[in-house]
């Protein structure tokens, strides 16, 4: 049986693992995370630092996936990566349009709404660090329920396209940015909800640079570890269970970026996975875009809302 056969770990370190690839497993996630923190903390509205964040973070989680991946059959041969990086590059540009879309049309009325009740509450008198984690926290609450809602019903499925995002049979960094154009509308509505609806200001850009950051890492091929970090932030291992190609394990690990509101909701589960997609085969680019029309021959993700086996 070849290794992509094998339910794979990759929360655990072999025996004969090097200095380096411990080092990476250990220090890799926490560092990255504090190191963004702290560069957009020293200058919080530096418009540039998406791009800088999401270059260099790519580059470096794609590096070590070519050098030490967890699962050696999941590297993306060239032409598979300038494809994936196509997608991603696509959906960059629909989610900036979504935003834009939302800020013009719900600014004024969630500006209205925040002052009629009196939810001028947000705490600017706390460190700015902190505000930010208070934002990805939240921002992660509502994605949380649009995230369990693709999964369990049929029709948030397929009018999400969120299948095509589960179509892939290798997991990368790359991948975190390979969703239906359609299903960005969704993906950025939280933070925007959030930003809009407390009048956060400066913090929900911090936010949203952890966001770009632990979503790239949870979708990364690579070993690290869960052992601290894993009780509120994800890490790839829960997040690689959830794009597993078997229901029962797929229906867990709502959370893409933290995972603290699958343990208080109960649907956090662990353990190794032998194979991730949506069936035995991937479908093709085409098939992944016609995803909202067309549910793919051989999908056994989908519907979402069959019954559980026990």
């Amino acid at each position: 049986m070849s290794l992509e056969r094998k339910a794979v770990s990759v929360n655990h370190l072999p025996a004969d693992a090097s200095a380096f690839v411990r080092f990476v497993f250990w220090v890799l996630q926490p560092a990255l995370l504090v190191t963004v923190l702290i560069i957009w903390a020293m200058n919080p509205g530096d418009p540039v630092l998406f791009g800088w964040t999401f270059l260099t973070v790519h580059l470096l989680l794609g590096t070590l996936e070519y050098r030490i991946p967890a699962r050696p059959g999941w590297r993306h041969p060239f032409g598979e990566k300038v494809a994936v990086l196509g997608i991603a590059v696509l959906t960059s540009l629909v989610a900036d349009a979504a935003g834009t879309f939302y800020e013009l049309n719900l600014t004024e009325p969630l500006e209205r709404f925040r002052i009629g009740l009196g939810l001028d509450v947000w705490p600017h008198q706390w460190p700015l660090a902190v505000q930010a984690l208070l934002v990805f926290f939240l921002s992660e609450f509502v994605w949380y329920w649009i995230h369990r809602a693709e999964h369990r019903w049929t029709p948030v499925w397929r009018l999400s396209g969120h299948g095509a995002h589960h179509a892939f049979k290798k997991l990368n960094a790359i991948n975190a940015g390979a969703n239906h154009p359609i299903e960005l509308f969704l993906i950025v509505l939280p933070s925007i909800l959030v930003d809009l609806l407390f009048g956060v200001g400066a913090a929900a850009y911090g936010a949203i640079l952890l966001t770009l950051t632990q979503t790239a890492i949870v979708h990364s091929n690579l070993r690290l570890n869960s052992a601290v970090i894993g009780w509120l932030f994800t890490t790839n291992a829960w997040h690689i269970r959830h794009h597993s190609a078997d229901l029962q394990e797929s229906n867990t690990n709502y959370g893409c970026a933290a995972i603290l509101w699958d343990r208080m909701f109960g649907t956090f589960a662990d353990g190794a996975v032998i194979d991730a997609g949506i069936g035995p085969r991937e479908p093709s680019t085409w098939e992944k875009l016609l995803m909202p029309i067309r549910e793919p021959q051989g999908s056994v993700i989908s519907p979402a809302d069959k019954p559980l086996r026990p």
